[in-house]
């Protein structure tokens, strides 16, 4: 597990501004550091990825140059992804691409939840990396059915599961019930209130970007 706030950077100011109410007000801001938070983690994750040297010809030489083997497919839950996804695309300009429509439906006798998923579009993904993106890791109980969904498609060589926040309750259930799975986290968080969110937290990340919806 890579934990960004373990190591200060830039990234804990996109953080912040993801989380301050004022600055939440913006939301082409909120959507522009979802994107620069999904750069960052794109750059990390590359380090850990297979490179190949392949000698490219320059207009006065060659010049010997570690690439990526093969681009990962980025995985993204809609909707609140979306611009977290667009920043590793902008990275991995090579990617196939998957689309997953999950959600919370929540029972209408309590205030727990099942979870909901009526869309699913990927490639192949035998033998490939993968990298599955939600920018809250709250429960993991999405991020559990969407990954064994993708399943369906093929069984990955790798995965990795990339979220700005974290639950600690969330982060115990991803490893417990996916621990081949390696976690790109923002910064981890103290805890998840009643109704299942992260505290502190930021608030609804796709209302944020997108607008309330009914």
């Amino acid at each position: 597990m890579f934990v960004f706030a373990d190591h200060p950077s830039l990234a804990d100011q996109f953080i912040a501004e993801l989380r301050d109410v004022t600055i939440q007000k913006d939301p082409m801001r909120f959507r522009r550091n979802l994107e620069r938070l999904g750069e960052l983690m794109a750059y990390e994750i590359s380090k850990s990825m297979s490179f190949q040297v392949v000698n490219v010809q320059t207009p006065l030489g060659v010049s010997s140059t570690p690439l990526i083997k093969k681009p990962p497919v980025l995985a993204t839950i809609l909707r609140a992804s979306l611009p977290f996804h667009q920043g590793f695309l902008n990275y991995f300009d090579r990617a196939e691409n998957a689309f997953i429509g999950a959600y919370r439906g929540y029972l209408p006798t309590s205030e727990d939840f099942e979870v909901a998923m009526d869309y699913i579009s990927s490639p192949d993904l035998s033998g490939k990396t993968v990298i599955l993106m939600d920018p809250m890791l709250a429960t993991g109980r999405s991020l559990e059915k969407v990954y064994h969904a993708l399943l369906r498609f093929g069984t990955p060589a790798k995965t990795h599961i990339a979220a700005v926040l974290a639950s600690p309750e969330g982060i115990q259930y991803v490893q417990d019930k996916m621990p081949q799975c390696h976690l790109w986290l923002g910064a981890i968080d103290q805890r998840l209130d009643a109704h299942y969110y992260i505290i502190p937290g930021l608030g609804d990340a796709g209302d944020l970007a997108f607008g309330e919806k009914i």
